[in-house]
């Protein structure tokens, strides 16, 4: 996948409840944190990493990454802090 393009230098905070999320890693959807499908037709479409499926199973906050970079893809883990 081509490197991805960074949405924010912050992790993005939500009070989540259980059920399947659609993380963006490309960094292009307008819906961040989550993927709506603005890779389509971009370098990143057929790519793993462009939209990864979350399942969370309690309720409760959760840092989404907003840059794309973090090594624990999707939760931050302050990778934001180096760029």
């Amino acid at each position: 996948m081509p490197k991805p393009t960074v949405a924010g230098k912050n992790p993005i905070v939500l009070d989540m409840e259980p059920g399947t999320y659609i993380w963006c890693g490309c960094g292009l959807s307008k819906d961040q944190p989550f993927c709506d499908n603005a890779h389509k037709g971009t370098e990143y479409e057929g790519t793993d990493d462009a939209a990864i499926s979350v399942e969370i199973d309690e309720e409760g906050k959760k840092p989404w990454c907003a840059c794309k970079q973090t090594q624990m893809r999707p939760w931050c883990d302050g990778t934001h802090t180096k760029l």
